[in-house]
């Protein structure tokens, strides 16, 4: 739960960014997450994660973030907390992410929101 505070940084656009020295992927699992194909996806990125080794990434869920014609959602976080939101994805997308965004550097543009 946000605090009074926190949700007015949000609304003026002054969220902080999550910085934790790691990468982290971030997956939409509220029901209309998992109902748009999350789990497929979710599965995805941890057997990417596991198979390349890859021990500077966490992977987490998410709620619902008021989007579900964009689901399943995938937020992916830099070492600095820089976010570059995913949308529409599936489980072949999230390798991609995995090869060129979290081991390439590249984000994959044409699967954000821009």
């Amino acid at each position: 739960m946000k605090t009074l505070e926190e949700l007015e940084k949000i609304s003026k656009g002054e969220e902080e960014e999550k910085k934790t020295g790691k990468m982290t992927i971030s997956i939409g699992m509220a029901t209309c997450g998992i109902a748009a194909g999350a789990r497929p996806v979710m599965n995805s990125f941890a057997n990417e994660i596991r198979t390349r080794g890859l021990k500077n990434v966490d992977l987490t869920t998410m709620g619902c973030i008021g989007m579900c014609k964009l689901e399943p959602i995938v937020e992916v976080y830099d070492e600095d907390g820089m976010k570059t939101t995913y949308i529409k994805m599936t489980a072949d997308k999230a390798a991609e992410v995995i090869r060129r965004h979290i081991i390439g550097g590249e984000i994959c543009k044409e699967y954000t929101a821009e």
